[in-house]
């Protein structure tokens, strides 16, 4: 890994895998890579419950379930497809703005996920800190 930065009121989180920007891409964009990477002590995502329709306008769903059985669907509209570089989303409920940024380093991929000020801190203003947490935790 290599970290986890503020810049500013912008939230960056980068990580260094072991795999190729293809691969990287194929574990953003399919339902079981969606669910691993959502999923988690946190909550459990059933990679069925994983709805995807990878294109500008098109949407990315699933479901989540808290470890005390508390459930909530999350949707995500993406703005950007550019594979195997660049996804761009939106949470429509708060108006997060997601950036994931994967490119080849090495032997494998460096992997950002960028959330600017304008987006997370409002998500946080609105009361939907958990979003910001759950992407600061799982770059």
């Amino acid at each position: 890994m290599i970290g986890v930065e503020l810049d500013g009121d912008e939230l960056i989180a980068r990580r260094r895998l072991p795999a190729t920007p293809e691969r990287v891409w194929t574990a953003f964009t399919t339902p079981s890579g969606i669910a691993a990477f959502w999923g988690g002590s946190h909550a459990t995502v059933p990679p069925e419950s994983v709805a995807v329709a990878l294109r500008p306008g098109g949407e990315f769903a699933l479901d989540t379930r808290a470890p005390g059985g508390a459930a909530r669907r999350l949707r995500f509209v993406y703005v950007s497809v550019a594979a195997p570089g660049e996804l761009v989303f939106d949470e429509p409920l708060t108006g997060l703005r997601t950036t994931v940024t994967i490119r080849a380093a090495g032997n494998g991929s460096e992997l950002t996920v960028h959330l600017p000020s304008a987006t997370w801190s409002r998500s946080i203003s609105r009361g939907s800190g958990p979003v910001t947490t759950r992407a600061s935790s799982r770059p």
